[in-house]
Protein backbone atom coordinates (compact mmCIF):
# COMPACT_ATOMS: atom_id res chain seq x y z
CA UNK A 1 0.00 0.00 0.00
CA UNK A 2 0.92 3.70 -0.50
CA UNK A 3 2.21 6.15 1.98
CA UNK A 4 -0.97 8.74 0.99
CA UNK A 5 0.44 10.62 4.01
CA UNK A 6 3.69 11.29 2.57
CA UNK A 7 2.39 11.23 -0.79
CA UNK A 8 0.31 14.41 0.23
CA UNK A 9 3.26 15.98 2.52
CA UNK A 10 5.53 15.83 -0.28
CA UNK A 11 3.26 17.00 -3.26
CA UNK A 12 4.57 20.76 -2.94
CA UNK A 13 7.82 19.30 -4.24
CA UNK A 14 6.92 18.00 -7.20
CA UNK A 15 4.60 21.21 -8.25
CA UNK A 16 7.47 23.43 -7.71
CA UNK A 17 9.50 20.95 -9.87
CA UNK A 18 6.70 20.88 -12.71
CA UNK A 19 6.67 24.19 -12.84
CA UNK A 20 10.09 24.44 -13.16
CA UNK A 21 10.28 22.06 -15.56
CA UNK A 22 7.47 23.43 -17.75
CA UNK A 23 9.60 26.96 -17.39
CA UNK A 24 12.66 25.35 -18.73
CA UNK A 25 10.49 23.25 -21.30
CA UNK A 26 9.02 26.45 -22.86
CA UNK A 27 12.12 28.72 -23.17
CA UNK A 28 13.92 25.11 -25.52
CA UNK A 29 10.77 24.83 -27.24
CA UNK A 30 10.55 28.31 -28.54
CA UNK A 31 14.27 28.83 -29.20
CA UNK A 32 13.79 25.41 -31.13
CA UNK A 33 11.02 26.39 -33.00
CA UNK A 34 13.01 29.85 -33.63
CA UNK A 35 15.83 27.59 -34.96
CA UNK A 36 13.28 25.10 -36.95
CA UNK A 37 12.28 28.09 -38.78
CA UNK A 38 15.70 29.68 -39.77
CA UNK A 39 17.10 26.77 -40.75
CA UNK A 40 14.05 25.06 -43.09
CA UNK A 41 13.86 28.32 -44.70
CA UNK A 42 17.72 28.27 -45.43
CA UNK A 43 17.55 24.68 -46.36
CA UNK A 44 14.68 25.09 -48.91
CA UNK A 45 15.85 27.85 -50.98
CA UNK A 46 19.43 26.21 -50.81
CA UNK A 47 21.47 28.80 -49.62
CA UNK A 48 25.10 27.80 -50.41
CA UNK A 49 27.61 27.03 -47.42
CA UNK A 50 24.66 27.82 -44.89
CA UNK A 51 23.04 24.98 -46.39
CA UNK A 52 25.83 22.61 -45.43
CA UNK A 53 26.04 23.93 -42.12
CA UNK A 54 22.55 23.71 -41.37
CA UNK A 55 22.54 19.80 -42.85
CA UNK A 56 25.59 18.95 -40.43
CA UNK A 57 23.98 20.61 -37.17
CA UNK A 58 20.47 18.39 -38.23
CA UNK A 59 22.45 15.30 -38.07
CA UNK A 60 24.62 16.04 -35.21
CA UNK A 61 21.29 17.09 -32.98
CA UNK A 62 19.28 14.52 -34.08
CA UNK A 63 22.07 11.29 -33.71
CA UNK A 64 23.47 12.34 -30.20
CA UNK A 65 21.60 11.60 -26.74
CA UNK A 66 20.77 14.96 -24.81
CA UNK A 67 22.09 13.36 -22.13
CA UNK A 68 25.63 13.91 -23.72
CA UNK A 69 24.63 17.18 -25.29
CA UNK A 70 24.02 18.36 -21.34
CA UNK A 71 27.33 16.64 -20.13
CA UNK A 72 29.28 18.28 -23.13
CA UNK A 73 27.33 21.69 -21.84
CA UNK A 74 27.90 21.32 -18.35
CA UNK A 75 31.41 19.52 -17.78
CA UNK A 76 33.01 20.21 -21.04
CA UNK A 77 32.52 23.64 -21.51
CA UNK A 78 34.38 24.76 -18.31
CA UNK A 79 37.52 22.80 -19.88
CA UNK A 80 37.42 25.49 -22.22
CA UNK A 81 36.95 28.12 -19.79
CA UNK A 82 33.41 28.93 -20.84
CA UNK A 83 31.08 28.61 -17.35
CA UNK A 84 27.07 28.28 -17.66
CA UNK A 85 24.78 27.87 -15.24
CA UNK A 86 22.72 24.65 -14.83
CA UNK A 87 19.26 26.16 -16.06
CA UNK A 88 21.16 27.97 -19.45
CA UNK A 89 23.04 24.53 -20.11
CA UNK A 90 19.24 23.02 -19.69
CA UNK A 91 17.88 25.10 -21.95
CA UNK A 92 20.89 25.36 -24.58
CA UNK A 93 20.97 21.39 -24.84
CA UNK A 94 17.06 21.68 -25.26
CA UNK A 95 17.11 24.13 -28.03
CA UNK A 96 20.00 22.08 -29.87
CA UNK A 97 18.35 19.19 -29.99
CA UNK A 98 14.89 20.35 -30.50
CA UNK A 99 16.03 22.66 -33.36
CA UNK A 100 16.98 19.67 -35.31
CA UNK A 101 13.45 17.96 -35.25
CA UNK A 102 12.06 21.34 -35.72
CA UNK A 103 14.01 21.93 -38.74
CA UNK A 104 13.21 18.84 -40.19
CA UNK A 105 9.25 19.41 -39.53
CA UNK A 106 9.31 22.69 -40.71
CA UNK A 107 11.39 21.61 -44.36
CA UNK A 108 8.67 18.70 -44.78
CA UNK A 109 6.29 21.47 -44.66
CA UNK A 110 7.75 23.44 -47.45
CA UNK A 111 8.65 21.28 -49.80
CA UNK A 112 5.40 19.42 -49.43
CA UNK A 113 4.23 23.02 -51.66
CA UNK A 114 4.69 21.52 -54.96
CA UNK A 115 6.07 24.20 -58.00
CA UNK A 116 3.16 23.70 -60.12
CA UNK A 117 1.04 25.46 -57.09
CA UNK A 118 3.79 28.27 -56.84
CA UNK A 119 3.56 28.52 -60.90
CA UNK A 120 -0.08 28.82 -60.55
CA UNK A 121 -0.35 31.78 -58.20
CA UNK A 122 2.31 33.00 -60.34
CA UNK A 123 -0.22 32.68 -63.47
CA UNK A 124 -2.93 33.95 -62.00
CA UNK A 125 -1.05 37.25 -61.10
CA UNK A 126 -0.19 36.94 -57.71
CA UNK A 127 2.49 38.25 -56.45
CA UNK A 128 5.67 36.46 -55.19
CA UNK A 129 4.32 37.61 -51.87
CA UNK A 130 0.96 36.68 -52.20
CA UNK A 131 2.12 33.33 -53.27
CA UNK A 132 3.78 32.78 -49.84
CA UNK A 133 1.07 34.33 -47.88
CA UNK A 134 -1.97 32.42 -49.63
CA UNK A 135 -0.16 29.22 -50.78
CA UNK A 136 3.08 28.34 -49.41
CA UNK A 137 2.91 29.57 -45.65
CA UNK A 138 -0.94 27.48 -44.98
CA UNK A 139 -0.19 24.21 -46.82
CA UNK A 140 3.59 24.03 -45.63
CA UNK A 141 2.14 24.83 -41.73
CA UNK A 142 -0.83 22.26 -42.11
CA UNK A 143 1.64 19.39 -43.11
CA UNK A 144 4.05 21.09 -40.40
CA UNK A 145 1.70 20.70 -37.85
CA UNK A 146 1.52 17.37 -36.65
CA UNK A 147 5.44 16.46 -36.61
CA UNK A 148 5.68 20.23 -34.58
CA UNK A 149 3.13 19.22 -31.45
CA UNK A 150 4.78 15.35 -31.84
CA UNK A 151 8.09 16.86 -31.18
CA UNK A 152 6.77 19.73 -28.64
CA UNK A 153 5.85 16.48 -26.24
CA UNK A 154 9.03 14.40 -27.24
CA UNK A 155 10.98 17.34 -26.15
CA UNK A 156 9.05 17.77 -22.62
CA UNK A 157 9.76 14.42 -21.62
CA UNK A 158 13.36 14.63 -22.58
CA UNK A 159 14.02 16.90 -19.51
CA UNK A 160 13.48 13.59 -17.56
CA UNK A 161 17.19 13.63 -18.00
CA UNK A 162 17.82 17.19 -16.48
CA UNK A 163 19.01 16.33 -12.88
CA UNK A 164 22.43 15.01 -14.68
CA UNK A 165 23.42 18.87 -14.63
CA UNK A 166 21.94 19.37 -11.05
CA UNK A 167 18.76 20.88 -12.20
CA UNK A 168 15.90 20.64 -10.10
CA UNK A 169 13.03 18.96 -12.10
CA UNK A 170 10.58 16.22 -11.29
CA UNK A 171 12.76 13.23 -12.06
CA UNK A 172 15.87 15.14 -9.66
CA UNK A 173 12.58 15.33 -6.65
CA UNK A 174 11.75 11.86 -7.33
CA UNK A 175 15.22 10.25 -6.53
CA UNK A 176 16.51 13.05 -3.99
CA UNK A 177 13.59 11.68 -2.11
CA UNK A 178 14.15 7.90 -2.67
CA UNK A 179 17.63 8.43 -1.49
CA UNK A 180 16.10 9.98 1.75
CA UNK A 181 13.50 7.92 2.51
CA UNK A 182 13.52 5.00 0.52
CA UNK A 183 9.93 5.27 -0.53
CA UNK A 184 10.54 4.11 -4.11
CA UNK A 185 6.69 3.27 -4.90
CA UNK A 186 5.23 6.67 -3.36
CA UNK A 187 7.70 8.97 -5.35
CA UNK A 188 7.61 7.10 -8.60
CA UNK A 189 3.60 6.72 -7.99
CA UNK A 190 3.96 10.83 -7.93
CA UNK A 191 6.47 10.94 -10.96
CA UNK A 192 4.08 9.31 -13.40
CA UNK A 193 0.85 11.17 -11.96
CA UNK A 194 3.34 14.65 -12.41
CA UNK A 195 3.98 13.64 -15.76
CA UNK A 196 0.81 12.69 -16.73
CA UNK A 197 -1.14 15.56 -15.58
CA UNK A 198 1.21 17.63 -17.56
CA UNK A 199 0.99 15.86 -20.80
CA UNK A 200 -2.40 14.75 -21.06
CA UNK A 201 -3.81 18.12 -21.35
CA UNK A 202 -1.19 19.26 -23.44
CA UNK A 203 -1.72 16.44 -25.81
CA UNK A 204 -5.26 17.14 -25.94
CA UNK A 205 -4.82 20.81 -26.38
CA UNK A 206 -2.61 19.89 -29.76
CA UNK A 207 -4.61 17.04 -31.10
CA UNK A 208 -7.30 20.01 -31.41
CA UNK A 209 -4.91 22.51 -32.95
CA UNK A 210 -3.98 19.69 -35.38
CA UNK A 211 -7.59 19.18 -35.92
CA UNK A 212 -8.64 22.76 -36.80
CA UNK A 213 -5.64 23.10 -38.85
CA UNK A 214 -6.22 20.23 -40.79
CA UNK A 215 -10.19 21.44 -41.22
CA UNK A 216 -8.95 24.71 -41.88
CA UNK A 217 -6.83 23.51 -44.93
CA UNK A 218 -9.10 20.73 -46.42
CA UNK A 219 -12.50 21.16 -44.43
CA UNK A 220 -12.59 17.50 -42.63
Amino acid sequence: MLDWSFIIENTPMYIKAAIFTLKIASIGIIYSVLIGLIASVILYFKIPVLRQLITGYVELSRNTPLLIQLFFLYFGLPKLGIMISSELCGIIGLSFLGGGYMTEAFRSGLESVGKNLVESGLSIGLSNMQVAKYIIIPKAISVSIPPLCANIIFLIKETSVFGVVALEDLVFVAKDLIGLYYKTDEALFMLVVSYLIILLPLTTILHFVERRVRYAEYGN
